[in-house]
């Protein structure tokens, strides 16, 4: 009889259990918009975090809110962004699409390296011993950081410094994010032009670790009529917000680090 009582006592406290949980659910449930789960279902689901935010499902939550753009996911493009502001009751805006683009072009060969790394194939993990084997403080360390980060297969290591496929490039900004040189910007997607440098040296010291380094010049400043490109920290750098992709500046560059085309 003693078992029996105990095991009455124990099933009498379980379902009492069982009805303030779910009193207590009801109580104190967090109810939830409805368009987060319709934006949800509008997003690729990715959860990349190149909105800015933590993954899609804050994201919809913040569109919500206000506290983010109906056409802030630069993986899910157009379509997303007129099914989220048909959802939001707005105006759809349209996503300018960028893509990655990798400011050096040091490739084996022509930047001077400073010791032979043998430790693990991660950039971050080399740039802790001397800011990684190459003399260039700004050049891509090769090991392919931000290649593992990619969820879209991207971006590879080619000759020692990463590249970009920009046919399945989303622009999510992810590889920039791992990158430990911060060499990989985003631009926009119908650029002609980039400047394949970062190094912040003066030209003189430049020349020194890399052939393929801007050396400061301002021939290309001087030749932009539209004032799109300007000599900052010792390297050209580009207003694509002014540029008119005439190509003057990349025909008086004499190192040719400022390229045509999407490579």
């Amino acid at each position: 009889m003693n078992i029996l009582y105990a095991v009455l006592c124990f099933a009498g406290l379980g379902v009492l259990f069982g009805v303030l949980l779910s009193v207590a659910s009801r109580v104190f449930e967090v109810k939830t918009d409805p368009r987060v789960d319709q934006i949800k279902e509008c997003l690729p689901g990715a959860n990349c975090g190149g909105c800015g935010f933590s993954g899609c499902g804050d994201l919809a939550e913040r569109i919500v809110k206000g506290e983010a753009k109906t056409n802030a996911c630069p993986v899910g493009g157009v379509e997303a962004a007129e099914k989220i502001a048909e959802i939001m009751g707005v105006e759809a805006e349209a996503p300018v699409r960028m893509r990655a683009q990798v400011m050096c072009s040091g490739v084996n060969g022509l930047a001077v390296k400073k010791y032979i790394y043998e430790g693990e194939a991660d950039c971050n993990a080399a740039v802790k011993l001397g800011c990684g084997d190459r003399m260039c403080p700004n050049g891509c360390v090769g090991l392919g950081s931000c290649v593992k980060h990619c969820r879209f297969g991207a971006i590879s290591v080619i000759d020692g410094v990463a590249v970009v496929d920009y046919e399945k490039c989303t622009g999510c900004g992810v590889c920039a994010s791992f990158c430990p040189k911060k060499i990989i910007k985003l631009v926009p997607f119908e650029a002609e032009y980039h400047v394949g440098c970062s190094s912040l040296d003066k030209g003189a010291v430049t020349r020194t670790y890399c052939d393929a380094g801007c050396i400061g010049c301002k021939l290309c400043e001087k030749a932009c009529e539209s004032g799109a490109i300007t000599v900052s920290d010792n390297v050209a750098k580009i207003d694509y917000t002014k540029c008119t992709d005439c190509g003057k500046c990349a025909e008086k560059c004499p190192k040719k680090i400022i390229k045509k085309g999407k490579k």
